[in-house]
């Protein structure tokens, strides 16, 4: 099992779009395989600062998830709400 920590920068007055295509990319990822669970969190001091973490059954499926064509639309979706690239952060326990 791991977790991935998705960290994004939101453009500033973007806020309800990116919640808006946030909401829909964990959505369509409770679809994909192996994936187990997942949250947002806001950053009390940063609001335009929020996570996603994510937990999944395996590295492979979460790679799959990555690089399929489902998470690239969702992107597209939440790219321009962005101030900055996305960082994903792998973890074990």
């Amino acid at each position: 099992m791991i977790y991935v920590l998705v960290e994004r920068h939101i453009a500033d007055g973007m806020e309800g779009n990116y919640d808006l295509a946030a909401q829909q990319a964990l959505e369509a990822a409770h679809r994909a395989p192996g994936f187990i669970n997942g949250e947002t969190l806001e950053d009390i001091q940063r609001p335009n600062h929020r996570y996603l973490l994510s937990k999944w059954r395996s590295l492979h499926d979460w790679k799959q998830w990555y690089y399929s064509d489902e998470r690239h639309e969702t992107l597209n979706q939440l790219n321009p709400t962005l101030a900055d690239f996305e960082k994903i952060t792998l973890l074990k326990k």
